[in-house]
């Protein structure tokens, strides 16, 4: 006799379904093994506690007795966390594709008691709708073919394997030229809403690495279709409504093409991206939009999304905030013109003009507050009143009945969260933001690590850390390591990094045919070690390593780095013929290897000459940018460019190096910013 085992578990989706009739398992040795012990299919069900769909079919058909009573009859169930084990969903995700449906959340697959799939879906509704058949009938049926026609489950499971081992031999190639990128820019930018931002129509979703591919080509060629492509889908993301007016911070997507209507859930990583790209934009544009969303969402981020909850220091950052409350997507975000009204009296008019609150609302009869109809910001008076009509409506809010919060933590979102951190820190010349991001990276560093050893855990929760760490979490700290050293000067980050990329080398790469498989040698619960380079909801942990590769290149001297990321680049390069557009961040960062610009500023951290370069420095938007401070004394590898350049004067002294050709030694900020203009 089986039970849910779900109230065993710390992920908040997994024991949001604790107490349903369906006989829940986790992935684990204990279930796979009673599958096969019992001979029945496998139902795995992967979902995400901020998941809207996933909570309509857990209300429709799991917390439904007779349905849960179909599954426990014919099926061992198995409910997973997509957030805490992407390895298993990114393998039947790609299955499910290859059966020639779309992906996504709930995804519904029906297993061997292998594990190996051979049918699945997404949301099914309790009856045929959407075009869509009935769960339960999906049950008997899956349950009738599994028993009655096992040749037609083995000629699936075989199609499957055969297609799922290909993919992970990825197509390499030489390697990818700037001009390459260049005509894959030119291909992309022709895609984008020129009129919304975004890529295509409904629905979008922000596609930050494929924006800072366009940003690059902008810096790169002078050509002003990619900026402009950048520009205004940061402006209509900013105004619109996927952004949160009231708390900060951008929603996953948007489900209409003007990014009004948001699917509401807040993810880390989203914020983590769009923080980044929004600082790089800043620093060239100054716009002050972007530095007050910056700001804003930074200031959601701290206030809300530190975890654990209850401690003053050492926190990390939780995972996203659900769409729903109270059972009903949006509730907690959206207004009705009458509840403006009571909250801000004589000053509502103005401000329901300025955020487009009307009598029927722009959604469902409620109020989406935005500003497209008005994107300009206004003189400084105006804004000011605006920002303390929102600090009212905020603060009624705050008594509503908040939405479910993931506070998990995940190595590879925290990796994209502190790195965003640490770039706009220096930018904006806020402390407090790199504290947060070292205060993270300690967390991570020391508590989801396997003692006395560099191998990291993907997950923490109530004390717990857990399952094994895929490349996206080394790719993602690594990253983030070398970001706070860039911003520190603290060697210990530098040295961390270069201690997972040996773990990395060890445990996940492929050394027959190059790149770094998403699990270790020695995860041992997968039907397949995956390997590709395309960004997925996050950016790719192949295409981050490029660039990790060629900073540790840059910093150390060491050749060897450059080496891997060639071969990492090498590895993929084939991919760029069959389908470019995921495959944004390793072009970005495959640009990084090729044309770096490294700035080396001989001086003492702290000192006013040195930190006044540095702040020249921070003002430049140079996505490209690799930075070493050398205080005097010490030296450069023998192979850097700079090697061996003094100090002028005695005073703080830049040199700006591209390939083998360094600058003239520089000392006044105004000329640093002069030469970085330059390139």
């Amino acid at each position: 006799m089986t039970r849910n085992r779900l109230d065993q578990e710390t992920s908040p989706y997994l024991l949001q379904h604790k107490g349903n009739p369906v006989h829940w398992q986790p992935w684990d040795d204990e279930a796979l093994a009673l599958a096969r012990r019992e001979n029945k299919p496998i139902l795995l069900s992967v979902g995400y506690a901020a998941c809207h769909w996933c909570h309509v079919m857990a209300h429709e058909s799991f917390e439904d007795p007779e349905t849960a009573a179909l599954m426990n009859a014919h099926f061992v169930n198995i409910k997973v966390d997509r957030e805490e084990r992407p390895d298993l969903d990114g393998i039947y995700q790609t299955a499910l594709a290859l059966l020639g449906q779309q992906g996504g959340w709930p995804l519904t697959m029906f297993l061997t008691p292998e594990g190996e799939p051979f049918w699945g879906g997404t949301y099914f509704p309790p009856v045929a709708h959407y075009g869509r058949p009935a769960f339960r009938d999906v049950l008997k049926g899956i349950a009738e073919v599994y028993r009655s026609e096992p040749d037609k489950v083995t000629q699936n499971v075989t199609a499957l394997r055969d297609a799922l081992t290909k993919l992970a031999q990825p197509a390499p190639g030489p390697g990818i030229s700037l001009e390459v990128t260049t005509q894959i820019a030119d291909r992309l930018v022709r895609e984008v809403d020129t009129a919304h931002g975004g890529l295509g129509g409904a629905p979008k979703f922000p596609q930050v690495p494929i924006f800072e591919l366009f940003w690059r080509a902008w810096k790169r060629t002078g050509d002003a279709r990619y900026r402009d492509a950048v520009t205004v889908t940061l402006t209509h993301m900013a105004q619109g409504g996927i952004y949160d007016h009231l708390g900060g911070g951008f929603a996953r997507y948007a489900v209409d093409a003007t990014w009004l209507v948001p699917h509401f859930e807040k993810m880390l990583y989203d914020n983590a991206e769009l923080v980044d790209l929004l600082t790089l934009v800043w620093q060239e544009t100054r716009d002050p939009l972007y530095e007050v969303r910056v700001r804003e969402t930074i200031g959601w981020v701290l206030r809300e999304m530190r975890a654990p909850p209850g401690q003053d220091s050492r926190q990390a950052f939780a995972s996203s905030l659900d769409a729903d409350s109270e059972g009903e997507e949006g509730k907690f975000y959206v207004w009705t013109e009458a509840e403006v009204d009571r909250v801000l009296g004589d000053d509502a008019p103005l401000f329901k003009a300025t955020y487009g609150v009307r009598p029927g609302g722009n959604w469902e009869g409620k109020t989406i507050l935005n500003r497209l109809g008005r994107p300009a910001l206004g003189d400084a008076a105006f804004e000011a009143k605006m920002e303390a009509c929102r600090a009212r409506l905020f603060a009624a809010r705050e008594t509503r009945v908040r939405p479910g919060w993931d506070d998990k933590i995940l190595a590879d979102w925290n990796g994209l969260m502190i790195a965003a951190l640490a770039n706009a820190a220096i930018a904006f010349r806020e402390p407090a933001w790199l504290t947060a991001a070292r205060e993270a990276f300690a967390f991570i560093r020391d508590r989801m690590s396997i003692r006395g050893q560099d191998r990291l855990l993907h997950s923490w929760r109530n004390g717990q850390a857990k399952h094994a760490a895929t490349l996206d979490d080394y790719a993602h700290l690594c990253r983030a390591a070398l970001a706070l050293h860039e911003a520190t000067g603290a060697g210990t980050y530098l040295a961390q990094a270069r201690r997972w990329v040996e773990t990395l080398d060890r445990h996940y790469w492929d050394g027959a045919n190059g790149g770094y498989f998403f699990t270790a040698d020695d995860a041992g619960d997968l039907i397949v070690r995956t390997k590709n380079a395309a960004d997925s909801a996050i950016p790719s942990g192949n295409g981050t390593m490029v660039g990790v590769l060629a900073r540790l290149h840059h910093l150390t001297g060491e050749t060897a780095y450059r080496d891997r990321a060639d071969a990492l680049v090498a590895a993929f390069a084939g991919e760029i013929g069959r389908n470019v557009f995921p495959l944004a961040t390793l072009l970005n960062n495959n640009e990084l290897l090729q044309n770096a610009l490294q700035v080396v500023i001989v001086g003492r951290r702290g000192e006013d000459d040195t930190e006044a370069l540095l702040q020249a420095l921070a003002g430049c938007s140079l996505p490209n940018r690799v930075l070493t401070v050398l205080p005097p004394g010490e030296s450069l590898p023998p192979n850097h460019p700079a090697a061996g350049k003094p100090q002028i004067d005695g005073r703080a002294t830049a040199y700006v190096c591209r390939g083998p050709t360094c600058s003239l030694p520089i000392a006044e900020p105004g000329g640093l910013g002069q030469a970085l203009a330059l390139g």
